[in-house]
């Protein structure tokens, strides 16, 4: 490997009270120091983003939307995608990773989140059925998917908090192309997606980083930084 040394990026706006914020560095130390590997983490605020993006080898859209700046989000997930970079979004980092698929590649520049925009047209993220707030609850999923490879299972439990989610009336729409699903709950709702054309590319609706808060290494953080390295190799 040319370098055992990586520059994670984490796009959101860092608040020591979520949760998930406690988690994730605590999640990636953990995947460091199980793979001999150096990880520098830095937080980028939504709204403070540096001009280039470059620098970094990986990126990790954290929870705790809305953001400050849901442009400066966009910005940092199209670059992860376009420029593939090994990408790893959860909760708010899946409801923007989706939407900034659904205006830059599928070219729906009115696609909206509900929260924000929730007369909009074209919300393709709206509130949930049934809010996942401090919930956990089951996941299933896809074959042969690169989270499913990741996990070495296909069922999984998984704590969430969450309260917005995929429209289903733009399902079929978003999923017939290069972004596919990658799991589903037990009623069959998107819990999970992934591109095809990328390396390592993953969003979940579900917060597997809280596993680290339990001493828990969680594969996917595990997952992203062996991306980070084959891509640096």
């Amino acid at each position: 490997m040319k370098t055992t040394a990586l520059h994670l990026a984490l796009i959101g706006d860092y608040n020591p009270e979520v949760i998930a914020h406690q988690a994730i560095p605590l999640a990636l130390q953990q995947a460091a120091d199980t793979l001999g590997l150096t990880v520098h983490v830095q937080w980028l605020a939504t709204d403070t983003l540096p001009p280039s993006l470059h620098g970094f080898d990986g990126f990790w859209c954290v929870p705790a939307s809305p953001y400050r700046d849901t442009d400066g989000a966009m910005r940092a997930i199209r670059f992860a995608r376009e420029q593939k970079r090994p990408f790893l979004g959860t909760c708010g980092g899946f409801q923007h990773a989706v939407l900034e698929y659904a205006r830059n590649v599928l070219g729906w520049a009115d696609a909206e989140h509900g929260e924000l925009a929730p007369s909009s047209k074209r919300a393709v993220i709206t509130p949930l059925r049934c809010s996942l707030v401090e919930a956990t609850d089951t996941v299933r999923l896809v074959p042969y998917t690169r989270i499913a490879e990741a996990y070495g299972t296909l069922d999984l439990s998984e704590g969430y908090r969450c309260r917005y989610g995929v429209n289903p009336a733009f399902l079929d729409a978003l999923l017939d192309g290069d972004l596919i699903p990658g799991g589903h709950d037990a009623a069959g709702e998107l819990r999970a997606v992934e591109l095809l054309d990328h390396p390592f590319f993953i969003a979940t609706l579900f917060q597997p980083e809280r596993a680290a808060l339990k001493g828990i290494t969680p594969p996917l953080a595990l997952a992203l930084l062996k991306a980070c390295q084959e891509a640096t190799a």
